[in-house]
């Protein structure tokens, strides 16, 4: 769980310096997603990179979630009663594990919704596949507001998710060490923070007219 969460995580940290190009302008951005598609041309077939990366991000979704069930059901085996004070003892919260769950949720059902409405265009009105600059304004025009209002929604359970996850990581790959987990847990939180604000800031710089 904690190796397919680092994963997901350099994927999604790429994924947000990516979206940042958009505030280069429109050639610029398509220039950018145009270099996605043809990485390695003419060696390599077209796309090449995009779907090694689509295959790596749903290979560490499935580990993810494999991984979850498994040790869910390792844990429920070895004692069905929970602990008493199961969260103060590994420094979680006590709301970290419905914060986990519930913000998974609303990732997948995200990234569902990403892929209909950036990835294929089945619900976005730019049907041009090399207009990525196009696709992501309409998205967060005004007009569409609730769309953003979703989007940032799912920042937050991302934000969220990542803050646990990060720390939950390093105290597995790492060993867990009361001296550091104050700063361990710093450090995830940072590193949460400025993925959302990075994510953040372009669906707000289109509906506040800042990129149009």
């Amino acid at each position: 769980m904690a190796v397919s969460g680092v994963l997901m995580v350099l994927f999604i940290i790429a994924h947000m310096a990516g979206n940042l190009h958009i505030f280069e302008g429109r050639e610029e951005m398509n220039d950018y997603a145009a270099g996605l598609r043809s990485f390695g041309a003419p060696i390599l077939p077209h796309e090449s990179l995009l779907w090694v990366l689509r295959i790596g991000l749903i290979a560490s979704i499935a580990v993810h979630i494999w991984s979850l069930v498994v040790l869910s059901k390792r844990a429920h085996h070895a004692r069905p009663v929970q602990y008493a004070h199961r969260h103060k003892a590994r420094g979680e919260s006590p709301n970290a594990y419905l914060t986990m769950r519930l913000g998974g949720i609303v990732i997948f059902l995200f990234v569902v919704w990403h892929l209909l409405d950036l990835t294929w265009r089945t619900v976005n009105p730019v049907k041009d596949a090399h207009d990525a600059y196009g696709a992501v304004v309409a998205t967060f025009s005004p007009e569409r507001w609730p769309v953003t209002v979703f989007y940032l929604l799912a920042l937050i359970a991302l934000g969220l998710h990542l803050r646990h996850g990060i720390w939950s990581a390093v105290q597995t790959l790492a060993g867990p060490n009361t001296k550091w987990r104050k700063r361990t847990q710093a450090i995830a939180l940072a590193v949460a923070v400025l993925i959302v604000a990075g994510f953040a800031i372009v669906p707000l710089a289109v509906t506040f007219g800042l990129v149009s």
